[in-house]
């Protein structure tokens, strides 16, 4: 059963559309389980009902026309008790509803189980049989255990399928097509959709209309030649070693590109409309379709050397004829899974928002984002990638949600609610002076967190004063190599010229978990739990060393430089990192320069080292707590994981303890305490932060104004007393909801709420 599990879930995987999916379902279901009927239900959000939409075994006439509500038959039975259903004769059932057209009068036995899809009841499976009996335990667990595995796949299957296929104008009737994700950045964008497809991925590339049918003909044509160059090169490379069969493989394969084979095909679908690289995907697609679901292993394996041949031709239109992206003013940049890379390519002045198909609002793409303030939408799992490209989008990074072809009712509304915005960055602009002072006087330090050159200026235009993290690891992400040391001082000086004399935390080099290098890569099972932070560059004190001097040099003649070490876990790496750095300064000043060791701190990001802060604050000049890894590491909760980013809360109550006591601990040893995570970068949580005795509060540069009006619009007290009414709640959404009721009560402005469509 296992196997034939695993096969369905991969022909359904690669199904062109919704009724494929299901009538692969039903036939492949039928056949496994030996039953004369298989039949899916699936929900019709319009009419609040289940409908019959495939079978094998009952009569066809009925799909489409076959209609139950969720309390009507058996299937509604299931649906209300979203269990299965098992029964040896059906018709006796007090549930059991007759239904003519179906013909299924002849059937007794009875197996259902829902189709479950983020904890909505998305449609039933059913099976049936002539004979009374009762399905066995092992039959009922192959159905329930599939239904489980299918309910992602139809449901992605059913988003796909409404936008039609490439080539076709959106129809004035299709409009408000929504897909959920995870907001990552707050705000709003309406925009068209570019799409960036990764290197040498088919799945991956979007369908674009051919503006040069006979150039993309030629540039198919010219990696055509390529590849069987290389496979005719491969092949006599191994002809001393290989059987005769074996060697003809490597003539099935040049069989394969010929012109009555997979490159007629492509060349016949290019001339229809759409460019090289689509049309070699929707070929190939359709080839490893049909070998996957042959029953002949030998010739479903073929389906695998189809996609190698497809991927290896892409490969080489992509280097010859890499694709051109077309940006608008308003571009709305969509891609299978973010990368910090992918900002600096459409220029600032014309994007307007981030899509990302993979990841969550705390990986570090989002939080590159939100410094940006680029309205932001993670995890997009059902979005439809290679078939938006060019289409009008509604962003919404509050709620989540992307419209595609939006009607004018729903832009409308989203114009409304930019223009809400644009009206209160312009009464921020007014306070930006102004300190960060509480209505009894109480003055609270407002820094923010950078990465990217372009940071600089817009932090500085915000108002902050002093950068609490800088994010050492970005020049590192954008180039093919690691900078030199005389690179990265140039890098690290822009930042601390701008800044001088107010201070710059840099952070040392944190690579690992979802921050990866191009050319150092860390291919792990549990990266956030494995090599990454200082593990690695203490591992490799040539790296650490280099960056220390780099940040050294750079800060000669400012004063302004903290050094800050990520991940630490241990008193001993601490003071391991603490001996480099003093050999860095060392050996500077034997070279003849004139620095003195900076301040050197410590992140607080794991359980480890919230119980260690006391012996950590009495070897560093200070603490600062990196709140989203730490609010994963206690709640168990992998950030870049759209499956559970409802369970990363940092309302917790667990994480809003511990915060209390890293801060209560640090001061014991006289030691400042600061927090450069996310939840500083909300007026609630700052206001929690700052009632906690947290002595800097570090965030994003386009949530400065924001936190900063709402310091100035309460006194220590009322965040005391909020901070007191929120320790004694135990939900993190109540406290969720208790801290908005709040601020509305003490006139600080939230977020409009978005369109519900």
């Amino acid at each position: 059963m296992l196997d034939v599990l695993k096969k369905i879930v991969q022909e359904v995987s690669i199904a062109p559309d919704l009724d494929s999916v299901l009538n692969l379902i039903v036939r492949r279901i039928q056949r496994a389980m030996s039953t004369e009927v298989c039949s899916v239900y699936l929900f019709d959000p319009e009419d609040q009902c289940y409908v019959l939409m495939a079978t094998e075994g009952l009569n066809q006439e009925a799909v489409g026309s076959v209609r139950l509500s969720a309390e009507e038959g058996l299937v509604g039975m299931v649906v209300d008790r979203a269990e299965p259903i098992n029964l040896e004769n059906a018709s006796e059932h007090p549930a059991y509803k007759y239904v003519e057209s179906t013909g299924e009068e002849r059937f007794n036995s009875f197996l259902g189980v829902p189709i479950i899809h983020h904890r909505g009841v998305l449609g039933v499976l059913v099976v049936q049989q002539k004979a009374q009996r009762r399905f066995d335990e092992s039959e009922e667990a192959f159905l329930v255990t599939l239904s489980a595995q299918l309910a992602g796949a139809i449901a992605h299957a059913e988003a796909t399928g409404s936008l039609g296929v490439m080539g076709e104008e959106p129809s004035g009737e299709v409009v408000n097509l929504r897909f959920e994700g995870v907001p990552g950045s707050a705000g709003v964008a309406i925009g068209s959709a570019t799409v960036v497809a990764p290197p040498a991925d088919l799945n991956s590339v979007p369908d674009k209309v051919a503006k040069d049918v006979e150039q993309e003909i030629a540039n198919f044509e010219a990696a055509l030649k390529l590849v069987r160059r290389d496979i005719k090169v491969v092949g006599r490379s191994l002809a001393q070693r290989l059987r005769s069969e074996e060697q003809a493989l490597f003539d099935v394969y040049l069989r394969m590109l010929d012109d009555n084979a997979l490159a007629g095909e492509v060349v016949a679908r290019i001339r229809q409309g759409n460019w090289a690289q689509g049309a070699l995907r929707e070929v190939v697609m359709e080839h490893v379709r049909q070998f996957s679901m042959m029953d002949d292993p030998y010739l479903r394996e073929r389906a695998t050397d189809i996609k190698d041949l497809g991927r290896r031709v892409l490969a080489y239109l992509q280097e010859d004829a890499p694709a051109v992206l077309e940006f608008t003013d308003e571009t709305i940049l969509v891609a299978d899974e973010l990368t910090p890379a992918m900002l600096g390519e459409v220029p600032s002045e014309k994007l307007v928002g981030l899509v990302s198909v993979h990841g969550s609002s705390n990986s570090h793409a989002a939080i590159l984002a939100r410094s940006m303030g680029i309205p932001t939408i993670m995890g997009a799992v059902d979005l439809p990638l290679t078939r938006i490209d060019g289409r009008e989008l509604i962003l919404d990074g509050y709620s989540g949600r992307i419209y595609v072809q939006p009607g004018e009712d729903l832009l409308t509304a989203y114009r409304d609610i930019l223009r809400g915005e644009q009206e209160q960055a312009a009464e921020l602009e007014a306070i930006k002076d102004l300190p960060a002072e509480t209505t009894d006087g109480f003055r609270m330090p407002l820094w923010v967190n950078t990465g990217l050159i372009a940071d600089v200026a817009r932090s500085l235009d915000r108002g902050a004063e002093g950068i609490g993290l800088y994010r050492t690891e970005v020049p590192f992400m954008i180039r093919e190599f690691f900078p030199s040391e005389q690179d990265q001082a140039q890098t690290y000086r822009k930042q601390l010229e701008a800044f001088h004399p107010r201070p710059v935390t840099m952070r040392t080099l944190d690579i690992g978990g979802d921050k990866s290098l191009p050319y150092f890569p860390i291919e792990e099972e549990n990266p956030f739990l494995g090599w990454r932070g200082i593990r690695v560059t203490l591992d490799h004190p040539e790296i650490f060393l280099v960056q220390v001097r780099a940040m050294l040099k750079a800060g000669e003649g400012y004063g302004n430089l903290r050094i800050m070490l990520p991940m630490v876990t241990s008193v001993g790496e601490v003071e391991e990192a603490s001996r480099q750095i003093d050999r860095a300064v060392k050996e500077l000043q034997d070279e003849g320069h004139d620095i003195e060791r900076p301040l050197v701190g410590v992140m607080v990001e794991v359980p480890a080292a919230v119980y260690q802060v006391r012996r950590f604050a009495r070897r560093v000049d200070f603490i600062s707590v990196g709140s989203n890894d730490l609010t994963q590491y206690l709640l168990a909760v992998d950030r870049n994981n759209p499956r559970v980013a409802d369970l990363y809360v940092s309302y917790h109550p667990a994480v809003l303890r511990a915060l209390v006591f890293i801060a209560r601990e640090a001061h014991k040893e006289n030691v400042t305490v600061s927090i450069c995570g996310e939840l500083a970068s909300e007026p609630g949580g700052a206001l929690l932060l700052m009632a906690m005795g947290y002595d800097v509060l570090s965030m994003n540069a386009t949530n400065l104004p924001k936190v900063k009006a709402a310091i100035r619009q309460v006194s220590k007290e009322d965040a005391g007393q909020l901070l007191k009414d929120v320790m004694a709640m135990d939900d993190a959404d109540r406290i969720q909801k208790f801290i908005n009721e709040r601020l509305t009560e003490l006139g600080i402005a939230l977020p409009k709420q978005p369109v519900v469509v």
